[in-house]
């Protein structure tokens, strides 16, 4: 290997360096602003409390902004910082543990985790699988961050309109309204934005997952339903190929 070889060696691996540094670093800050939303919630449940309002409803209301700054905010943070899956989904996987920890340990964050379910541990889990899954197969982060927006803006302004109307939570068809009128834009635009462009299918899988939130069977809860379902269309599309 010649000189000018050699430097050209060196100064990849240097760049190659330099990308995997700001990668980690933005891991980084996307991990301790995830931890900011989380801890910084109990002061809207406080809030809440203080008014009179029941503490598990507090804690419905905590949780879907908890899904919307964290996991939806988070959603749209991949594609813009990350140039390879390996970074969210190791935060992803690094969130699951500790929300999981949180509740088996007995020290659970009232102001947004319950006795009554784990449904938190299996939105983090769904978040970076959905997305890990589809990066993988696709190699596009655009059409990876699809099913986890639905999950965390559709079917967090479906539980914050559900808990406002109904008073309790509910899967009353309200919600699925308000869901679909969230979701489909976000799967028109941001399918859309996909390497290959599929902004129906995007609309389809609104759609789908929209009808899907609805249910739930044992453990199997809404977060897990919609994501699968998503993912599926989403695929399916890929496969097929643009509509229009």
């Amino acid at each position: 290997m010649n000189l000018p070889e050699v430097r050209s060696v060196i100064k990849a691996g240097c760049t190659l360096r330099g990308v995997m540094d700001s990668q980690i670093y933005y891991a980084a800050g996307m991990g301790v602003y995830v931890m900011i939303v989380l801890f910084s919630t109990k002061l809207p449940y406080d809030m809440m409390v203080a008014r009179g309002m029941e503490e598990i409803r507090a804690v419905y209301y905590n949780r879907k902004i908890v899904h919307m700054m964290a996991g939806g905010v988070g959603s749209f943070c991949v594609p813009l910082l990350f140039n390879d899956y390996w970074y969210p989904m190791i935060c992803g996987i690094i969130l699951t543990a500790f929300t999981f920890a949180a509740h088996i340990s007995g020290a659970r964050m009232f102001w947004f985790q319950t006795s009554q379910n784990q449904n938190d541990v299996k939105f983090t889990l769904m978040w970076w699988t959905s997305i890990t899954l589809i990066w993988y197969i696709v190699d596009d982060p655009w059409l990876a961050i699809i099913p986890s927006l639905f999950m965390a803006f559709g079917d967090g302004v479906t539980g914050i309109v559900r808990n406002a109307v109904i008073r309790k939570r509910s899967k009353s068809p309200i919600g699925n309204v308000f869901m679909f009128i969230v979701s489909a834009p976000l799967g028109w635009i941001v399918a859309g934005m996909g390497d290959p462009a599929i902004p129906v299918w995007g609309l389809i899988a609104a759609a789908v997952a929209t009808f899907v939130e609805r249910y739930e069977f044992g453990p199997i809860d809404d977060n897990i339903l919609i994501t699968i379902f998503a993912t599926a269309v989403l695929l399916l599309g890929i496969e097929i190929g643009p509509i229009l």
